[in-house]
């Protein structure tokens, strides 16, 4: 587990802050793969400072502290290292829920971070695994898998070509600047409704995409029923073998976070 405290934070789009977190403790972390991700531990609503498990076996320390002591944890993605100054960047995307009720504990630590706060980060490997045959990749997400994905383009950006769907809350949460590998084409899939259901645009998009030729790997995450639909569509529809594909059901819409 490595103790780091936020160095900066900057509100990149109307649903997206980015929050660079730093400290001795980062030459520690040693990079795996592109889609490298970790659980972040910050301090809860009324909490005045970090109280981490003091212990190895940090899951089952953590389990075991009063509910009102024990921090907040969620998973983020690393979405870009700053070796010069022991630091890296993670990305949050942050709105309010379906009922314009308070933002998820994660989204809501986000927007209040402050430079100096405390924070834990205990790193969780990765998953993004090309198969050694494929020609191009497919890549899909919401927004909560766009940090990973664009993680991913700019790693592999000397690799494989991508076919992208990335399905965004709003038309001003869609990047202009992100470097990929040649032949890339990235479809930006902006909901602008809060009504409709995320992940529908994506899958939807999928399902009709006149994909290119060849055998490809595919990377496909965020709402749970949106990157299982996937892959059942790739499998069933496309007979595309299972080993090729890669899929991680980050959240559930309608389940409240804990």
């Amino acid at each position: 587990m490595l103790t780091l405290a936020v160095q900066g934070r900057a509100r990149i789009s109307p649903h997206f802050v980015s929050i660079t977190l730093g400290g001795d403790d980062v030459r520690y972390l040693e990079r795996s793969g592109y889609d490298q991700a970790g659980r972040l531990l910050f301090a809860g609503p009324g909490q005045d400072r970090l109280a981490l498990p003091n212990s190895a076996k940090w899951m089952l320390r953590y389990t075991l502290q009063p509910a009102g002591q024990r921090p907040r944890t969620r998973a983020y993605t690393i979405r870009r290292f700053r070796p010069d100054k022991r630091a890296f960047d993670i990305e949050i995307a942050v709105h309010q829920d379906a009922s314009g009720g308070s933002a998820a504990p994660g989204a809501a630590w986000a927007l209040t971070a402050r430079p100096g706060d405390e924070v834990a980060f205990v790193d969780g490997g990765y998953t993004y695994a090309p198969t050694p045959a494929a020609t191009w990749q497919l890549l899909v997400g919401d927004e909560s898998a766009l940090p990973a994905i664009l993680a991913i383009l700019e790693r592999s950006s000397h690799t494989l070509p991508a076919e992208v769907f990335l399905e965004v809350p709003d038309e001003d949460d869609v990047r202009r600047d992100v470097t990929t590998p040649a032949g890339t084409r990235i479809h930006w899939l902006p909901r602008n409704d809060p009504a409709t259901r995320p992940g529908t645009l994506a899958l939807r998009a999928v399902r009709d995409a006149q994909l290119p030729h060849g055998r490809f790997y595919t990377w496909t995450a965020g709402e749970a029923s949106m990157s299982t639909g996937i892959r059942r569509h790739l499998v069933t529809e496309r007979a595309v073998p299972k080993s090729d594909i890669t899929f991680r059901g980050y959240w559930k819409y309608g389940k409240p976070s804990p």
